[in-house]
């Protein structure tokens, strides 16, 4: 459990029946709740550890529209116009800011990149500027780097990750939605091909509808009901400093990711540096994920850890018969890498004079969930009546949390979608189609 997350107080009675049970309570399945309740539907939102407890308190924080794949960007418009109106909504602060995003790199193939990505930001109106060498250290003072050029995405910004999920389930419980920690889901109760509740670890809730949105562990809760949903979990390294002096809200760079949180301190990271663990459930998805793997075959470490035993893609959540197994796993956290947290204040240091004396407050390590396409799944699962997934989000998941959770909840009430969810279905992961690998 990270120390900063902010505790969310569970409803102490169990509801025998409702309208909408959504499985998981990270940014997605909140974000999915307060939608649902704001629409007047009767939601109960169940958590086997607690609110946040996962990825979505161990992100970066980031709430952007700059370089997602173009499948994203209807969705991230949405997603930023919805960060917009949550706080005058709900009434608290999630730490929103649209304080702009700066990139800089010593990278020629790098700052190429980002140059090809500007025919996307003309089609989607993003504004977003190319940075000469000059403008780039005008933006980024005081370093020891020499930047051959870089980026300014104007309107992108940050959230809070210790805030968002918790405030979004108390703005949703205020609407009338009960909220449910450490209460694992079990299971899904189906009769005649459509759902009828959830066995949860403290009884069963009837319902007609359910939404799983939950993160590394959607795969596994699916498969036990016959359903396939190729995710891999790719284990990342982060950090949050001691508070320090000022350098940028949200910077980028080759060997360093700099966000500014609201107490002063920074989340830290150093993009691509990310393990692929082999584990069976890697293995079992292995044709679906190999053209994503060569692709980024550079940028992700194999490995082999603790996740080939205990975890979401373990041997035991893979073949085990085990009904607890998801409250014998209350809070998936591996360890951080060591060696990747003192490579991340060496490039720090090395970079920011002014930060030579800065300190670590906490590490961690996090499972980022990921689709063969790099683009999340928000669909129907047409085997099951009643049963939705929005999951596999790829390390875009918190930026687009608000529109996920938004589009979920137009599809279960079987309203017209905001955006057009076709590149969001399952199906295109199992029904033989051409993946296309999209952008991380």
């Amino acid at each position: 459990m990270l120390p900063f997350v902010q505790q969310v107080a569970s409803d102490d009675h169990l509801p025998d029946a409702v309208d909408v049970v959504v499985v998981g309570g990270g940014i997605v399945g909140t974000a999915a709740t307060y939608y649902l309740a704001k629409r007047g539907l009767k939601v109960a939102l169940i958590e086997k550890g607690h609110i946040a407890c996962e990825q979505s308190s161990r992100s970066w924080g980031w709430c952007r529209l700059q370089n997602r794949d173009p499948r994203e960007m209807p969705l991230s418009l949405l997603s930023m116009r919805l960060w917009d109106s949550l706080a005058p909504e709900i009434g608290q602060d999630l730490g929103f800011r649209r304080s702009g995003l700066i990139y800089t790199t010593d990278d020629a193939a790098m700052l190429a990149g980002w140059e090809a990505w500007t025919p996307t930001a003309r089609e989607f109106g993003v504004e977003t500027y190319m940075l000469s060498a000059k403008e780039a250290a005008d933006h980024i003072p005081q370093t020891r780097r020499k930047w051959l050029g870089g980026l300014h995405s104007v309107r992108d910004g940050k959230a809070e990750p210790a805030l968002a999920a918790p405030i979004l389930a108390e703005g949703a419980r205020a609407l009338g939605a009960t909220i449910h920690q450490q209460c694992a889901a079990r299971g899904l109760g189906i009769s005649n091909g459509r759902v009828t509740g959830v066995h949860t670890e403290k009884g069963m809730i009837r319902t007609d509808a359910i939404l799983c949105a939950a993160g590394a562990w959607a795969s596994t809760f699916l498969r036990r009901h016959g359903i396939r949903f190729p995710q891999a979990s790719v284990r990342q390294t982060a950090l949050r400093t001691k508070p320090t002096v000022n350098v940028g809200d949200v910077l980028y760079c080759p060997d360093l990711a700099m966000t500014r949180r609201l107490d002063g301190s920074y989340t830290m990271a150093i993009s691509g540096r990310a393990t692929l663990e082999l584990t069976p459930q890697g293995i079992g998805f292995a044709r679906e994920f190999m053209p994503q793997f060569i692709q980024r075959l550079k940028a992700v470490q194999l490995g082999v850890g603790a996740s080939f035993l205990t975890g979401p893609e373990s041997l035991s959540a893979m073949f085990g018969r085990d009904d607890r197994l998801f409250e014998r796993n209350r809070i998936a956290a591996p360890v951080p890498n060591r060696r990747l947290v003192q490579a991340i204040m060496d490039n720090v240091r090395g970079t920011f004079p002014q930060l030579a004396g800065i300190e670590v407050d906490h590490a961690w390590g996090a499972y980022i969930d990921c689709t063969p396409d790099a683009v999340p799944v928000i669909s129907a699962v047409d085997p099951v009546d009643g049963l939705y997934l929005a999951a596999g989000c790829s390390g875009h998941g918190f930026g687009l949390g608000p529109g996920i959770g938004y589009l979920a909840s137009e599809l279960i009430t079987n309203d017209r979608p905001s955006v057009d969810s076709k590149q969001f279905r399952l199906n295109r992961l199992v029904d033989g189609s051409t993946i296309k690998v999209g952008s991380l």
